[in-house]
């Protein structure tokens, strides 16, 4: 299965996030992305100015295994699987050197803390999703005792490797993710209670908000307890705080990341089929010679100048030989390729490709969706939108996935930011100056958005099946306004 999600990351990117999902057959996955990104003509994208090399430039991708699933109240057992797992990696490293240990103890150190955020995260979006709280109450109580009770049997954890044999570096990793954990609790309880504050009656839910809260404050006395920083107000202070709380996420999930070395995908065949081109265009040159000299004997004047018409035709025809194989090369092959590996064992393989294509190209789902956004008739035609199709395809051995970790590992997810900078650069001001007649007959300028629609629409394909999003970025010059999945 593929999930896909949409958000506008920034001001001039927008964030797509795929969850590639392992079938639990034990048969190899192969999961394909085709996305047909349709842009304005007016915007100037073209084969000309933006070729391979500017997009892959301008898309960023991040794949992290996919954090393994609990429930909170599953998590708070004494008995559950990353409070037993964590426990014995503590207590190997008390009376263990051996660097196998300690990074063992800092990987269960840094899982456990993904796996509590992870779960804390989807109870958090499943009370807010509750048609009410006060429907929801078992949710809200599960949630701060279970929290509650998680941290505190995370914390008295310490005590085992609180000793003389630990050193305060080894240490330090616990009290970073005991700091971490703190923090993501007060994040995800603070954004419960302001949905609470803007429903339509926040003084129906004072009792709910007061269990929140309490849980909050706990928290923050805590980190006051621990010199652990908590936001004040000052500007200089807080921006350091956000700083480090980005590089606690970083330290946290940096286990779950998988680094991809990517490389050209098909060079074998390509140097195959451009030695062949070079081997035609030889033939013709050396068969035009043979000819030509059987004919006018030695160096003659006419000799002379078929033989050089004849190598200037050979180098022509190289060069549309070449062009031919790539291009039969680009449908049938991939720009890029890497290898997704777990420590050194690997698991899988991702390859991506783009390229500009015509629009009797596209497959007419793919049109089909695109013109249900548009305000006129056969849009894309009418303003000649450029179409450009960039394609995912992964292959991930869910036997091998599975085999590699303690942890049930179901899939992995990627990150995937387009930045859309250069899309910007010949659109119109933000603002322009219309005229109006008002209600009065007084004729009236007004400044209006200036709007630009770049659709892409997405085709999932895995396990036979196939699914079709369409999404739309709304932007102007001033960057990304908004993205609506239509």
């Amino acid at each position: 299965m593929i999930s896909i999600q949409a958000k506008k990351h920034d001001n001039f990117s927008v964030e797509f996030k795929f969850g590639f999902d392992c079938c639990e057959d034990g048969i190899r996955d192969d999961f394909s992305v085709n996305a047909w990104i349709f842009v304005p003509n007016s915007l100037d994208i073209n084969p000309e100015n933006y070729g391979k090399k500017q997009f892959y430039r301008d898309i960023k991708s991040n794949v992290r295994l996919i954090t393994p699933v609990y429930l909170l109240r599953d998590i708070a057992q004494d008995t559950s699987k990353p409070l037993t797992i964590l426990r014995q990696a503590l207590e190997n490293v008390v009376g263990s050197h051996q660097q196998t240990d300690l990074d063992a103890y800092e990987y269960h150190l840094k899982m456990f803390a993904a796996i509590f955020k992870s779960a804390l995260r989807d109870q958090a979006a499943h009370i807010r999703a509750a048609r009410s709280l006060d429907s929801a109450g078992y949710l809200v109580e599960d949630y701060v005792k279970s929290s509650s009770e998680i941290l505190k049997k995370f914390r008295a954890l310490y005590q085992i490797i609180d000793v003389p044999t630990v050193s305060d570096k080894t240490r330090s990793y616990f009290r970073l993710c005991d700091e971490f954990m703190s923090h993501v609790v007060e994040l995800r309880t603070t954004r419960i209670i302001r949905a609470i504050d803007s429903s339509m009656n926040p003084a129906a839910y004072a009792d709910i908000r007061k269990g929140f809260m309490e849980l909050i404050m706990s928290e923050r006395r805590y980190k006051v307890s621990n010199d652990y920083g908590i936001l004040h107000n000052d500007p200089e202070h807080d921006r350091q705080l956000v700083y480090h709380h980005g590089m606690l996420k970083k330290f946290i999930e940096s286990e779950l990341y998988i680094r991809l070395d990517k490389k050209k995908d098909g060079v074998a065949v390509q140097q195959i089929y451009y030695s062949i081109a070079a081997g035609v265009a030889m033939i013709f040159a050396t068969a035009v010679g043979w000819y030509s000299q059987m004919k006018y004997g030695n160096i003659t004047w006419p000799l002379f100048v078929v033989l050089v018409v004849s190598y200037m035709l050979k180098d022509r025809i190289k060069d549309l030989l070449r062009y031919y194989f790539a291009h039969r090369l680009g449908n049938k092959y991939y720009d890029k390729k890497a290898s997704i590996v777990i420590g050194k064992t690997k698991v899988g393989q991702m390859k991506e490709g783009f390229d500009f294509i015509s629009m009797s190209r596209t497959p007419q789902e793919v049109m089909a969706l695109r013109n249900n956004a548009s305000s006129v008739e056969d849009e894309p035609r009418v303003f000649e939108e450029k179409i450009l199709l960039y394609r995912k395809h992964l292959t991930i051995d869910d036997v091998v996935l599975k085999s590699v970790d303690e942890y049930p590992m179901r899939g992995v997810n990627e990150i995937m930011r387009l930045h859309l900078t250069r899309f910007t650069q010949k659109m119109d001001n933000p603002q322009v100056p219309v005229d109006m007649v008002d209600e009065n007959g007084d004729i009236r300028c007004i400044d209006v958005q200036k709007i630009y629609y770049v659709n892409i629409v997405f085709q999932l394909q895995h396990d036979g099946s196939v699914e079709y999003h369409h999404f739309r970025i709304t932007m102007t010059r001033n960057g990304v306004q908004d993205v609506r999945r239509m």
